[in-house]
């Protein structure tokens, strides 16, 4: 089982066929319940979406909620490659490939998700009877290569402090929200899960939020992160 639970049954279908969905839509939210088949599904924090090798055979929009999706390797290694926010594409290596393929990566909901979910081949019909909904996928992929990117970065850091400073980082710009007080995380994040993310232990992590803390430069309320001066944090370990 994978910790679905369908909140909402399949979309009505676009009137005209699958070119309708783009019709008049100004957002990817717009197209993607528009096509046939797309059904809106929540998934609780912890759960898998898809495992790698799994049948590439739907496109995920996240709407509500975090996404870790991230490579395991053969020693058993899982690392993160990134971080989705709301409104990020996934899961869209079928499309790419023109074929039915296997899932690369490992997919989980990093807090209590909401998804639309459309079949892969819907989405790639849509995109054979109307260029703007490619445009569109094109979009939100490229967001998705860049948060990529950014955790690729990251994890570039040897030193375990500075890579936890660049996670931090990577959260206040992604899911951060201004504050009197600074920038909080709106996630509940626990030190498992940070460890987790950025290839690290639990034990490890509580020592160094517990340094970051007492040197002022962060705050922690019941799982919520807030940092104070983003600024001076990468300073402080640039």
């Amino acid at each position: 089982m994978r910790g679905f639970s369908r909140t909402g049954g399949p979309s009505t279908p676009a009137p005209v066929g699958l070119a309708a969905a783009a019709n008049g839509a100004h957002t990817l939210l717009d197209v993607m319940r528009g096509l046939s088949g797309c059904v809106i599904e929540t998934v609780e924090r912890g759960k898998t979406i898809f495992f790698p090798g799994d049948p590439a055979e739907r496109v995920y929009l996240l709407r509500r909620g975090a996404v870790r999706l991230s490579r395991v390797y053969e020693s058993g290694e899982e690392i993160t490659v990134a971080l989705l926010r709301e409104n990020s594409l996934f899961g869209v290596l079928s499309l790419l490939t023109g074929q039915r393929s296997d899932r690369f990566y490992h997919a989980v909901a990093f807090t209590r998700v909401e998804l639309v979910a459309a079949p892969a081949g819907s989405v790639r019909r849509a995109i054979e009877q109307d260029s703007s909904v490619g445009l569109l996928l094109l979009q939100g992929l490229s967001s998705r290569i860049l948060q990529t990117e950014t955790m690729i970065e990251t994890l570039t850091h040897r030193d375990m402090s500075s890579r936890l400073v660049s996670f931090l980082l990577v959260l206040c710009r992604d899911f951060g929200v201004p504050g009197s007080e600074g920038i909080t995380i709106d996630l509940r994040l626990s030190h498992q899960a940070i460890a987790e993310a950025i290839g690290s232990t639990r034990v490890t992590i509580t020592r160094l939020l517990g340094d970051l803390r007492q040197s002022g430069l962060v705050q922690i309320d019941r799982k919520k992160i807030t940092v104070f001066d983003p600024v001076a944090l990468a300073k402080r370990f640039s």
